[in-house]
């Protein structure tokens, strides 16, 4: 479980870090808009008060609390599964992206009322109107590393008990 709170902070500090540095210090909370490598990287403001996408969106503060339940109920379930069938390194690791990108969406919304997206994309003619986080990332690919991980305990062989022969 090391290997996850060690991966969980990372994640975690990168995230936050990322979005203090473009909302507040280079100013995209006011700018609203800054090109970075056009049209394939752009930071562009957007809170978002839903999940993915803007979906469930709503200003309401009951909307708000109810995500962030959503959410530590998820990052509870992740916690005991991989502590319950530890998956291996990589599946660990896949845990840990998930965790610190779900917990910091869950500090943006508590600290904004919103998540804070700013990652951009677009390429070869097509103009993505949406925006989105490190921690959107993060929680994309730990979901993906999860389901891909080798299983843990349960596909394992079985152990042999001391002083006892193989059938």
């Amino acid at each position: 479980m090391r290997i996850v709170a060690i991966t969980t902070a990372i994640t975690f500090l990168i995230d936050q870090l990322s979005k203090w540095l473009v909302v507040h210090v280079m100013g995209l909370a006011s700018l609203q808009s800054i090109d970075v490598l056009p049209p394939f990287l752009n930071f562009r403001m957007a809170w978002n008060y839903g999940i993915n996408f803007g979906l469930l969106g709503g200003e309401a503060a009951a909307t708000k609390w109810v995500l962030i339940a959503v959410a530590l109920g998820i990052v509870l379930f992740v916690l005991v599964w991989l502590r319950r069938d530890p998956p291996g390194r990589l599946g660990l690791i896949a845990g840990g992206l998930l965790i610190g990108g779900a917990l910091g969406n869950v500090v943006d919304r508590v600290l904004y009322g919103a998540v804070a997206d700013f990652l951009n994309m677009s390429c070869c003619g097509i103009d993505n109107p949406f925006a989105f986080n490190v921690a959107d990332i993060a929680i994309f690919a730990g979901a993906i590393g999860l389901v891909l991980a080798p299983g843990g305990k349960a596909g394992a062989k079985p152990r042999r008990k001391a002083g006892k022969k193989a059938p």
